[in-house]
């Protein structure tokens, strides 16, 4: 059983401790007699740090439970340490911070919607970037989201203690606790309670305010979480996902967004509130262009479709138009072989590009002998490419421009024997 520290002073980020155990499995571990290092549970990630000797300092890349309560200490390189010896463990405080602030901050935000909406929090999870709780409700709306927010700055600003306290699972259950943790043995249960003194459960109490049991480090007063801001909602199977964030990392995505809003409002030339109706504006006029280009390339393929077979002669009952372009892109070649296999009832087209992406469009007019895919297949695996389609339309990429001519000749004679 590891003595967890963090328990009774979370900012706590020094301490001497007593190798019990190394491991190599799956990668190098110590266990401590007595740790402030957080592990992973409760839905807050773990702490990282270093452990040190006089000799040497390894650093502390991931901290885990073991299911008899000890605490795992993975490290970023082996160490040669043996059981006994006495180590240093040094917590790298501005994580631990962060996650005071993130953690404590849920604890206010869940007690918000409950109080004004009546709202459980049924999960809560810790990210590197942010934080989410996910609501027991149907329906969560924009001013409910605004309303929660609101309370919980408030409680912020009203800086009011959080204080730890431990109590027994009956006495718990006459607190009128916002969640009633798991009983014993039971997952999701370590760090709440206190193994071998009477089950006892860890209280975080935030004053008149909230009252539930958990493992996890928080601050000492709610001012020094700073601020909380919620950033997104979604619908979930289990209810409504709120992403949330607080303190320094509220500030900092808060000085990013404001970066990246007035960059935007730069390239528009208009203040960072206007960038939405800018955006519109810019959203609408290019719906116009592509509209507007969709219908030139409509004319274009027309009276391309139209010269292509006044050029052709006919052989054979049919017209074979056979055409390279430099620069087309496939979607022109599509929409040129619809148009001449529609102004004609005899026509076989073999249509290729050399860029952007070499490609080539094979098409025929409906009722003509040939098999288009079959053709496109035979070519790709000349031109080391892929492709595929119906009897009367395929097309293909191939990797490179070079043998595209001699590729579409040698269709083309194919079809005039």
């Amino acid at each position: 059983m590891t003595e967890r520290l963090y328990y009774h002073d979370s900012f706590l980020y020094d301490f001497d401790a007593e190798v019990r155990e190394l491991t190599d499995s799956p990668k190098p571990a110590l266990i401590l007699d007595r740790t402030a290092f957080y592990p992973t549970s409760g839905g807050q990630i773990h702490d990282t740090g270093v452990i040190s000797t006089d000799n040497e300092k390894v650093k502390v890349t991931e901290v885990a439970d073991t299911e008899d309560g000890r605490v795992v200490h993975y490290l970023e390189a082996p160490v040669d340490l043996k059981p006994g010896t006495r180590v240093r463990g040094q917590i790298d405080a501005t994580r631990r911070r962060d996650h005071m602030q993130q953690h404590t901050g849920q604890h206010v935000l869940s007690a918000a919607f409950v109080r004004l909406f009546n709202m459980p929090t049924v999960s809560f999870h810790m990210g590197d970037d942010y934080c989410s709780i996910d609501l027991e409700t149907p329906n969560l709306t924009k001013e409910q989201i605004e309303s929660a927010e609101r309370l919980s700055n408030e409680i912020i600003l009203e800086n009011r203690p959080v204080d730890i306290r431990f109590v027994t699972r009956d006495e718990a259950g006459k607190l009128g606790l916002r969640k009633i943790p798991p009983a014993v043995g039971a997952p999701g249960l370590a760090g709440v309670a206190r193994p071998g003194r009477g089950d006892q459960l860890r209280l975080i109490d935030i004053h008149d305010f909230d009252l539930t049991a958990c493992g996890g480090t928080h601050v000492r007063q709610t001012g020094q979480i700073g601020c909380i801001v919620l950033r997104r909602s979604e619908k979930v199977r289990q209810g409504w996902r709120v992403e949330f964030i607080a303190g320094q990392r509220a500030v900092a995505t808060a000085r990013k967004d404001f970066t990246t809003l007035s960059e935007a409002a730069s390239l528009f030339s208009a203040h960072i509130y206007d960038v939405p109706q800018q955006v519109r504006k810019s959203l609408d006029e290019i719906r116009a262009l592509r509209k507007q280009r969709e219908h030139s390339q409509e004319e274009l393929a027309e009276a391309q479709a139209s010269a292509l077979l006044a050029e052709t002669p006919e052989l054979n009952g049919r017209k074979i138009v056979l055409q390279t372009f430099s620069d087309r892109e496939m979607n022109f070649l599509k929409l040129l072989a619809q148009k001449l296999t529609r102004l004609s009832p005899q026509v076989v087209a073999l249509l290729a590009t050399r860029s952007p992406q070499p490609s080539l469009v094979f098409a025929q007019s409906p009722g003509q002998p040939f098999d288009m895919s079959a053709l496109m297949k035979q070519t790709m695996s000349v031109l080391g490419g892929r492709g595929g389609g119906s009897k009367d339309m395929a097309q293909g990429g191939a990797a490179k421009a070079d043998g595209i001519d001699e590729a579409l000749n040698a269709v083309c004679a194919k079809l005039r024997d």
